[in-house]
């Protein structure tokens, strides 16, 4: 009978691979969130805070990501390096700064904040963690797009974003004045 739930599960995840996109994003963005704040020292975890990571990763991140990487392949559907790194340009163009407008947009209203602190959360945080995005993805998205095969990028992708993910965790407590430089 478990063989059987196994077996329908198993064939529910090959057929839409944006669920198993959503289960790894449910689980991988909550532990990104939990490890760092066990890096930062905390004592009590916000097992709250990890939930909104989960509950933003499944549902928002992982469904737009697959939508993403379906309409990367549709216009570049070349399997050669330089498509590769084109997508990557693009998406560092495109999606992602769409994808970090949201984060910081979305977790603040799911931490109850108004939307005017939301905004204002938006325009202090965005250009600092845009610069490390365009260090990171391109190079890992290369690698996706010319090594990974299409029905497992949105894992590779999920994987690569539990770093990814605890670095977003750091900067959505720190303070704006602990990430720019010191005026001199």
């Amino acid at each position: 009978m478990s063989v059987s739930v196994f077996q329908k599960v198993k064939q529910i995840v090959t057929k839409y691979p944006v669920i198993r996109g959503m289960a790894s994003y449910a689980v991988i963005w909550p532990v990104g969130s939990i490890i760092q704040q066990a890096i930062a020292g905390v004592e009590d975890y916000d097992f709250a805070r990890a939930a909104r990571f989960s509950l933003y990763g499944g549902c928002y991140v992982a469904p737009t990501l697959h939508l993403w990487l379906k309409l990367a392949v549709y216009m570049f559907p070349q399997k050669t390096l330089l498509s590769a790194a084109t997508k990557a340009v693009v998406e560092q163009f495109t999606y992602t700064p769409f994808a970090m407008v949201s984060f910081y947009f979305g977790m603040s209203l799911l931490e109850g904040k108004p939307v005017e602190r939301a905004k204002q959360e938006v325009t202090e945080k965005f250009i600092p963690t845009y610069k490390v995005a365009l260090i990171v993805w391109p190079i890992l998205q290369t690698i996706n797009h010319s090594l990974v095969p299409e029905k497992n990028r949105v894992i590779y992708v999920s994987i690569c974003s539990l770093i990814w993910s605890c670095f977003l965790a750091y900067m959505k407590v720190v303070q704006v004045s602990q990430i720019q430089p010191a005026n001199c």
